[in-house]
């Protein structure tokens, strides 16, 4: 278990404060959150290049908040990779062996454990400068390992790859920490990087954690606002919401925010919500100003036929669309024009509206 407490860290105009962390082993964990929101900040503080000005860092229950990073058992891949030009790929890798002075025998057999594991065997004797972005990765992260650390921390570790070397080196973080049974903490602003990777996650905002849980959890039930549109959710729309007798059966795809930290009177049942003239019912019961969270690849988009009864059918024009590679992106408008969304739909189901 990596357990951060009420730990404050201040520079310049942006602190972290009292954030609480915990992240069981092994697990792959994805930080994430906007640029300038703290996730270096953190994760220097937890391998010790930066010192917390308060609050403790444990590792499997050992206090390490006062020892020096080559103490703490932790790996770290900075997001540069920090490797050194005058070495070799193999004068990097054994660079920590050195200074912790291993045996000779030992060097030798680690460096090919993880030559091998990382297949950068040919590469060992190539210096840095005439390396392509992907090999500087697996080299930065063949000397975080050769350490055999407990904890491996990665910040932003394939920003600065092409979409191919991207996919390939998360596909191999990902089978390391399976098979070497390590927790990682991977930073990150990407939610399709994450989803490639990640167990659990969190998002970070200013220096506080918003919400840490499956990335599912994440996506479905968005702790606030901000969580929401880190998301991509493009319909968060104010409401106000009035309990519904009938109880309409639905789907839980419509998510329910709170306007303020005391949400409004949420319980189970059903209820209705009135926006821009026009009336949704809601899968839970709730009363008073809410915002409603409706993703856009819930959005289901069929042409015009007779009027729609089912509960949330709505008659609706088509504004404008844009073809964004995996779905079609298409705005859309209730008749009388009071209520706009944007939905996700596929090209096949976006070919059957006819769009003229």
């Amino acid at each position: 278990m990596i357990q951060a407490r009420d730990i404050t860290f201040t520079v310049g105009d942006f602190a972290l404060r009292n954030l609480n962390l915990e992240v069981p082993c092994p697990q792959y964990f994805v930080l994430l959150g906007p640029p300038g929101s703290g996730k270096t900040i953190l994760l220097e503080c937890l391998c010790g290049l930066r010192q917390a000005a308060s609050g403790s860092i444990h590792i499997d229950g050992r206090d390490v908040t006062a020892l020096e990073p080559r103490s703490r058992s932790i790996g770290y891949v900075p997001q540069d990779y920090a490797l050194f030009p005058h070495l070799s790929v193999r004068g990097n890798i054994q660079f920590g062996l050195k200074v912790a002075r291993l045996a000779r025998e030992t060097i030798t057999r680690r460096i090919h454990a993880v030559a091998q594991m990382l297949d950068i065997e040919t590469l060992l004797d190539r210096r840095i400068q005439g390396l392509s972005g992907g090999e500087k990765q697996r080299t930065a992260l063949a000397r975080a390992l050769v350490m055999e650390p407990r904890l491996l921390l990665l910040d932003e570790p394939v920003c600065a790859l092409d979409e191919g070397s991207r996919q390939r080196i998360c596909g191999l973080l990902h089978t390391l920490q399976r098979k070497l049974c390590l927790t990682v903490i991977h930073v990150s602003h990407n939610i399709e990087e994450a989803f490639s990777v990640a167990d659990t996650a969190a998002i970070l905002d200013r220096g506080r954690l918003q919400q840490v849980g499956p990335l599912h959890e994440l996506l479905r039930s968005p702790a606030n606002e901000f969580v929401a549109r880190f998301m991509r959710c493009e319909n968060i729309l104010p409401a106000v919401a009035e309990p519904d007798p009938r109880g309409a059966t639905l789907s839980r795809s419509m998510g329910i925010l709170p306007m303020n930290e005391h949400e409004a009177g949420a319980t189970a049942g059903h209820s209705v919500a009135t926006l821009g003239g026009v009336r949704l019912a809601l899968p839970r019961a709730c009363t008073g100003p809410v915002k409603l969270v409706i993703r856009p690849e819930d959005i289901r988009l069929l042409r015009a036929g007779p009027a729609p009864t089912d509960a949330n059918s709505l008659r609706v024009s088509l504004a404008r669309w844009r073809d964004y590679g995996a779905y079609m992106k298409v705005e859309i408008r209730t008749l009388s024009g009071e209520l706009g969304l944007i939905a996700h739909v596929s090209h096949a189901a976006f070919a059957a509206l006819d769009p003229a």
